[in-house]
Protein backbone atom coordinates (compact mmCIF):
# COMPACT_ATOMS: atom_id res chain seq x y z
CA UNK A 1 0.00 0.00 0.00
CA UNK A 2 1.33 3.42 -0.98
CA UNK A 3 2.07 5.86 1.87
CA UNK A 4 -0.54 8.52 2.65
CA UNK A 5 2.14 11.21 2.57
CA UNK A 6 5.55 11.26 0.93
CA UNK A 7 8.22 13.97 1.22
CA UNK A 8 11.02 13.56 -1.32
CA UNK A 9 14.03 15.87 -0.82
CA UNK A 10 11.83 18.83 0.04
CA UNK A 11 13.50 22.18 0.54
CA UNK A 12 12.13 25.61 1.40
CA UNK A 13 14.00 28.89 1.11
CA UNK A 14 12.18 32.03 2.24
CA UNK A 15 12.64 35.36 0.41
CA UNK A 16 14.88 36.58 3.25
CA UNK A 17 17.30 33.74 2.49
CA UNK A 18 16.38 31.49 5.43
CA UNK A 19 16.69 27.79 4.52
CA UNK A 20 13.77 26.45 6.56
CA UNK A 21 13.91 22.92 5.09
CA UNK A 22 16.88 21.15 3.52
CA UNK A 23 16.38 17.92 1.53
CA UNK A 24 13.72 16.55 3.89
CA UNK A 25 12.50 13.05 3.01
CA UNK A 26 10.07 10.76 4.84
CA UNK A 27 6.87 8.77 4.33
CA UNK A 28 3.77 8.57 6.51
CA UNK A 29 1.69 5.40 6.67
CA UNK A 30 -1.95 4.98 7.60
CA UNK A 31 -2.64 5.25 11.33
CA UNK A 32 0.78 6.56 12.41
CA UNK A 33 0.95 9.11 15.25
CA UNK A 34 4.04 11.21 14.54
CA UNK A 35 5.47 14.03 16.63
CA UNK A 36 7.78 16.55 14.97
CA UNK A 37 10.19 18.04 17.49
CA UNK A 38 12.93 20.65 17.40
CA UNK A 39 13.76 24.13 18.71
CA UNK A 40 12.25 27.32 17.36
CA UNK A 41 13.40 27.97 13.81
CA UNK A 42 14.10 24.30 13.11
CA UNK A 43 11.46 24.09 10.37
CA UNK A 44 8.56 22.37 12.16
CA UNK A 45 5.81 24.76 11.06
CA UNK A 46 7.22 25.04 7.55
CA UNK A 47 7.16 21.27 7.23
CA UNK A 48 3.56 21.04 8.41
CA UNK A 49 2.31 23.85 6.18
CA UNK A 50 4.07 22.45 3.14
CA UNK A 51 1.93 19.32 3.30
CA UNK A 52 -1.26 20.93 1.99
CA UNK A 53 0.58 23.84 0.34
CA UNK A 54 -0.33 26.57 2.76
CA UNK A 55 3.19 27.60 1.77
CA UNK A 56 4.93 26.62 -1.50
CA UNK A 57 8.10 24.55 -1.39
CA UNK A 58 11.30 25.56 -3.20
CA UNK A 59 12.39 22.09 -4.31
CA UNK A 60 11.57 18.40 -4.13
CA UNK A 61 8.07 16.96 -4.10
CA UNK A 62 5.18 16.37 -1.71
CA UNK A 63 2.76 13.55 -2.56
CA UNK A 64 -0.55 13.17 -0.74
CA UNK A 65 -2.22 9.81 -1.35
CA UNK A 66 -0.08 9.46 -4.47
CA UNK A 67 -1.00 12.87 -5.90
CA UNK A 68 1.46 15.74 -6.20
CA UNK A 69 0.51 18.60 -3.91
CA UNK A 70 3.21 20.78 -5.44
CA UNK A 71 1.78 20.42 -8.96
CA UNK A 72 -1.91 20.68 -8.05
CA UNK A 73 -3.92 23.80 -8.78
CA UNK A 74 -7.50 24.99 -8.44
CA UNK A 75 -10.09 22.24 -8.01
CA UNK A 76 -7.54 19.42 -7.83
CA UNK A 77 -5.76 21.17 -4.94
CA UNK A 78 -9.07 21.74 -3.13
CA UNK A 79 -9.90 18.04 -3.50
CA UNK A 80 -6.50 17.07 -2.06
CA UNK A 81 -6.94 19.46 0.85
CA UNK A 82 -10.17 17.73 1.85
CA UNK A 83 -8.02 14.80 2.94
CA UNK A 84 -6.05 16.92 5.41
CA UNK A 85 -7.61 18.21 8.63
CA UNK A 86 -5.75 21.01 10.43
CA UNK A 87 -5.71 21.87 14.12
CA UNK A 88 -4.10 25.17 15.11
CA UNK A 89 -2.46 26.56 18.24
CA UNK A 90 -4.80 29.57 18.20
CA UNK A 91 -7.89 27.44 17.35
CA UNK A 92 -8.93 29.41 14.20
CA UNK A 93 -12.61 29.33 15.14
CA UNK A 94 -15.29 31.80 14.07
CA UNK A 95 -16.07 33.18 17.52
CA UNK A 96 -19.34 34.85 16.57
CA UNK A 97 -20.82 31.49 15.50
CA UNK A 98 -22.05 28.60 17.59
CA UNK A 99 -19.98 25.56 18.48
CA UNK A 100 -22.14 23.43 16.17
CA UNK A 101 -21.69 25.83 13.24
CA UNK A 102 -17.92 25.80 13.72
CA UNK A 103 -17.84 22.01 13.65
CA UNK A 104 -19.98 21.95 10.50
CA UNK A 105 -17.40 24.16 8.78
CA UNK A 106 -15.40 20.96 8.37
CA UNK A 107 -17.78 20.05 5.54
CA UNK A 108 -17.32 23.28 3.54
CA UNK A 109 -14.72 21.72 1.26
CA UNK A 110 -17.34 19.27 0.02
CA UNK A 111 -20.02 21.88 -0.68
CA UNK A 112 -20.73 24.08 -3.68
CA UNK A 113 -20.38 27.84 -3.41
CA UNK A 114 -24.03 28.73 -2.71
CA UNK A 115 -24.60 25.93 -0.20
CA UNK A 116 -21.39 26.82 1.57
CA UNK A 117 -22.10 30.56 1.71
CA UNK A 118 -25.54 30.01 3.23
CA UNK A 119 -24.55 27.10 5.46
CA UNK A 120 -26.98 24.66 3.86
CA UNK A 121 -25.64 21.54 5.53
CA UNK A 122 -27.31 18.18 5.09
CA UNK A 123 -29.18 16.50 7.94
CA UNK A 124 -26.55 13.74 7.85
CA UNK A 125 -23.82 16.34 8.41
CA UNK A 126 -25.73 17.85 11.35
CA UNK A 127 -26.22 14.45 12.96
CA UNK A 128 -22.53 13.59 12.57
CA UNK A 129 -21.51 16.95 14.04
CA UNK A 130 -23.74 16.37 17.08
CA UNK A 131 -22.34 12.86 17.50
CA UNK A 132 -18.80 14.26 17.43
CA UNK A 133 -19.65 16.90 20.03
CA UNK A 134 -21.08 14.15 22.24
CA UNK A 135 -17.90 12.08 21.78
CA UNK A 136 -15.80 15.09 22.78
CA UNK A 137 -17.93 15.99 25.80
CA UNK A 138 -19.20 19.23 24.28
CA UNK A 139 -22.80 18.38 23.44
CA UNK A 140 -24.17 20.74 26.09
CA UNK A 141 -22.33 23.65 24.46
CA UNK A 142 -23.55 23.06 20.90
CA UNK A 143 -25.52 26.31 20.71
CA UNK A 144 -23.04 28.41 22.71
CA UNK A 145 -20.93 30.93 20.86
CA UNK A 146 -17.39 29.69 20.39
CA UNK A 147 -16.11 32.80 22.16
CA UNK A 148 -17.71 31.60 25.41
CA UNK A 149 -15.54 28.49 25.69
CA UNK A 150 -12.32 27.85 27.58
CA UNK A 151 -9.07 27.22 25.68
CA UNK A 152 -9.31 23.46 26.06
CA UNK A 153 -12.93 23.46 24.91
CA UNK A 154 -12.06 25.61 21.89
CA UNK A 155 -9.37 23.13 20.89
CA UNK A 156 -11.85 20.27 21.19
CA UNK A 157 -14.12 22.15 18.77
CA UNK A 158 -11.12 22.48 16.45
CA UNK A 159 -10.58 18.72 16.62
CA UNK A 160 -14.25 18.06 15.87
CA UNK A 161 -14.15 20.41 12.88
CA UNK A 162 -11.07 18.63 11.49
CA UNK A 163 -12.63 15.17 11.99
CA UNK A 164 -15.78 16.34 10.17
CA UNK A 165 -13.69 16.52 6.99
CA UNK A 166 -13.22 12.74 7.16
CA UNK A 167 -9.51 13.27 6.53
CA UNK A 168 -6.83 10.67 5.95
CA UNK A 169 -4.30 12.88 7.71
CA UNK A 170 -4.48 15.26 10.68
CA UNK A 171 -1.97 18.10 11.01
CA UNK A 172 -1.67 19.67 14.45
CA UNK A 173 0.48 22.79 14.77
CA UNK A 174 1.41 23.24 18.45
CA UNK A 175 -2.10 22.18 19.57
CA UNK A 176 -1.33 22.37 23.31
CA UNK A 177 1.06 25.34 23.45
CA UNK A 178 -1.61 27.69 24.85
CA UNK A 179 -3.14 25.23 27.33
CA UNK A 180 -2.62 24.38 30.99
CA UNK A 181 -1.18 20.91 31.72
CA UNK A 182 -4.55 19.30 32.49
CA UNK A 183 -6.17 20.60 29.30
CA UNK A 184 -3.06 19.69 27.31
CA UNK A 185 -3.30 16.07 28.48
CA UNK A 186 -7.00 15.97 27.55
CA UNK A 187 -6.25 17.25 24.04
CA UNK A 188 -3.37 14.84 23.45
CA UNK A 189 -5.46 11.91 24.72
CA UNK A 190 -8.28 12.89 22.34
CA UNK A 191 -5.97 13.32 19.35
CA UNK A 192 -4.36 9.93 19.92
CA UNK A 193 -7.59 8.07 20.66
CA UNK A 194 -9.73 9.62 17.91
CA UNK A 195 -7.07 9.16 15.24
CA UNK A 196 -6.50 5.58 16.38
CA UNK A 197 -10.21 4.69 16.31
CA UNK A 198 -10.58 6.15 12.82
CA UNK A 199 -7.18 4.94 11.56
CA UNK A 200 -6.21 8.52 10.64
CA UNK A 201 -2.52 9.36 10.39
CA UNK A 202 -1.61 12.27 12.66
CA UNK A 203 1.39 14.62 12.60
CA UNK A 204 1.80 16.87 15.65
CA UNK A 205 4.32 19.69 16.05
CA UNK A 206 5.40 19.81 19.69
CA UNK A 207 7.74 21.85 21.86
CA UNK A 208 7.21 19.51 24.84
CA UNK A 209 9.68 16.64 24.51
CA UNK A 210 8.11 14.56 27.26
CA UNK A 211 4.72 14.73 25.51
CA UNK A 212 6.25 13.55 22.23
CA UNK A 213 7.92 10.65 24.02
CA UNK A 214 4.67 9.64 25.73
CA UNK A 215 2.22 9.76 22.82
CA UNK A 216 4.06 9.10 19.58
CA UNK A 217 4.47 5.92 17.59
CA UNK A 218 7.26 7.77 15.77
CA UNK A 219 9.28 10.95 16.26
CA UNK A 220 10.88 13.14 13.60
CA UNK A 221 13.54 15.46 14.99
CA UNK A 222 14.52 18.60 13.08
CA UNK A 223 17.57 20.79 13.52
CA UNK A 224 18.23 23.77 11.24
CA UNK A 225 15.80 22.44 8.65
CA UNK A 226 17.25 18.95 8.45
CA UNK A 227 15.96 15.61 9.73
CA UNK A 228 18.44 14.36 12.34
CA UNK A 229 16.20 11.66 13.80
CA UNK A 230 13.33 9.57 12.46
CA UNK A 231 12.24 6.57 14.46
CA UNK A 232 10.33 5.22 17.48
CA UNK A 233 10.51 7.16 20.76
CA UNK A 234 12.49 4.44 22.53
CA UNK A 235 15.35 4.92 20.06
CA UNK A 236 15.71 8.65 20.74
CA UNK A 237 18.95 8.76 22.70
CA UNK A 238 20.28 11.51 24.95
CA UNK A 239 23.00 12.19 22.39
CA UNK A 240 20.43 12.70 19.61
CA UNK A 241 18.32 14.96 21.83
CA UNK A 242 21.38 17.13 22.44
CA UNK A 243 22.07 17.16 18.69
CA UNK A 244 18.52 18.37 18.01
CA UNK A 245 18.26 20.99 20.74
CA UNK A 246 21.81 21.88 21.65
CA UNK A 247 21.10 21.08 25.28
CA UNK A 248 20.58 18.05 27.50
CA UNK A 249 17.41 16.04 28.09
CA UNK A 250 17.52 17.09 31.76
CA UNK A 251 17.48 20.78 30.88
CA UNK A 252 14.56 20.28 28.53
CA UNK A 253 12.54 18.32 31.06
CA UNK A 254 13.21 20.87 33.80
CA UNK A 255 11.93 23.67 31.56
CA UNK A 256 8.75 21.78 30.64
CA UNK A 257 9.22 22.88 27.02
CA UNK A 258 11.74 21.73 24.52
CA UNK A 259 12.47 25.34 23.74
CA UNK A 260 14.80 27.29 25.97
CA UNK A 261 13.92 30.70 24.57
CA UNK A 262 10.54 32.32 24.12
CA UNK A 263 11.23 33.13 20.49
CA UNK A 264 8.98 33.23 17.47
CA UNK A 265 9.34 30.13 15.31
CA UNK A 266 10.10 31.71 11.96
CA UNK A 267 9.71 28.28 10.42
Amino acid sequence: MAPILSFDRVSKVYPNGVHALKDVSFNVEEGEFISVIGPSGSGKSTLLRSINRLIPISGGSVLLDGESVSASRGKSLRVLRRQVGMIFQNYNLVYSLSVLQNVLHGRLGYMGGVRGVFGLYSERDKIEALELLHELGLEQFKYNRASDLSGGQKQRVGIARAIMQKPKLLLCDEPIASLDPSSAKTIMDLLRDMSRRRNIACIVNLHQLEVALSYSTRIIGLAKGQVVFDGPPEELTDETIELIYGTTRENLMMGGRADAQDTVDCA
